[in-house]
């Protein structure tokens, strides 16, 4: 049943939509039609995937104050979850809610897996809707050079280098310094080498999987990179005034 549904719903359109755009592109580049595929992707999963980076940019600038109400609760458990309940309360912020829209993104990124696994092998065309033009042949070759149905190393290393780029622009992001917090906390060296260590799992796999997915994954990544850099951008420009109403609360005084 469930399987049913994730082929009517989810493999079948997106299997569908690549098929159109191999057909309309210019020479039927399957890298072109992959590319655009993925704007358009990207485009439907928009809203959950800045949800997703603003809540993480949230609970980045808390960790701070979650670092120094550890180390002054650390011996009463208790107190310290109330307090942490209390911090997130207070800020708004959900500790899970970046990883809802991750899940929720998870079957398109299997559907497209099941497409570019079974689809770049001109395999079920039955599924093709009537107003699709059955394309005969598919070529998986791109530009001329690259087979995208074969695993392509060198697009594995740039899709794991941008995912790499992507991990470090919250890393270094300057975060506010609160009285008491450590400098280089728990969660911070666990970040740092999580951000080398899932780069270089995306490398690994990406050396199995066939050359249209991990395409699909760099250009994912990179958009994702655009995306979370104008985020920032934007919300850096918000928080400005506000530290400017703050240095003059502070003359004031």
């Amino acid at each position: 049943m469930l399987g049913d549904l994730f082929q009517i719903f989810l493999y079948q359109p997106l299997f569908n939509l690549l098929i159109f755009l191999y057909n309309i592109v210019p020479g039927h580049d399957m890298g072109v039609a992959i590319i655009i595929l993925t704007l358009m992707v990207r485009v439907l999963l928009y809203p959950l995937s800045r949800k997703s980076l603003e809540s993480q940019k949230a609970l980045q600038d808390l960790q701070p104050k979650m670092e120094e109400l550890k180390k002054k609760y650390a011996q009463d458990k208790e107190r310290l979850s109330k307090e942490m309940i209390r911090l997130y309360s207070e800020n708004k912020v959900n500790p899970f809610s970046s990883c809802l829209p991750v899940l929720i993104q998870l079957p398109f990124f299997i559907a497209v897996f099941q497409v570019f696994r079974t689809g770049l092998t001109n395999g079920s065309f039955d599924l093709l809707y009537p107003f699709i033009t059955h394309p005969g042949v598919l070529n998986p070759v791109t530009l001329g050079i690259m087979d995208l149905a074969k695993a392509q190393p060198i697009l594995a290393v740039l899709a794991g280098g941008a995912q790499y780029f992507q991990n470090k622009m919250l890393l270094v992001k300057k975060q506010p310094q609160v009285k008491g917090s450590k400098d280089e906390s728990t969660m911070a060296i666990m970040n740092k080498q999580m951000s080398i260590m899932m780069p270089a799992l995306t490398v690994f796999i990406g050396f199995t999987l066939p050359g249209g997915l991990t395409l699909y994954w760099l250009v994912t990544t990179l958009l994702m990179f655009i995306q979370q850099k104008w985020l920032m951008k934007d919300q850096d420009k918000s928080e400005k005034p506000k530290e400017i109403q703050k240095e003059i609360q502070i003359e004031a005084q």
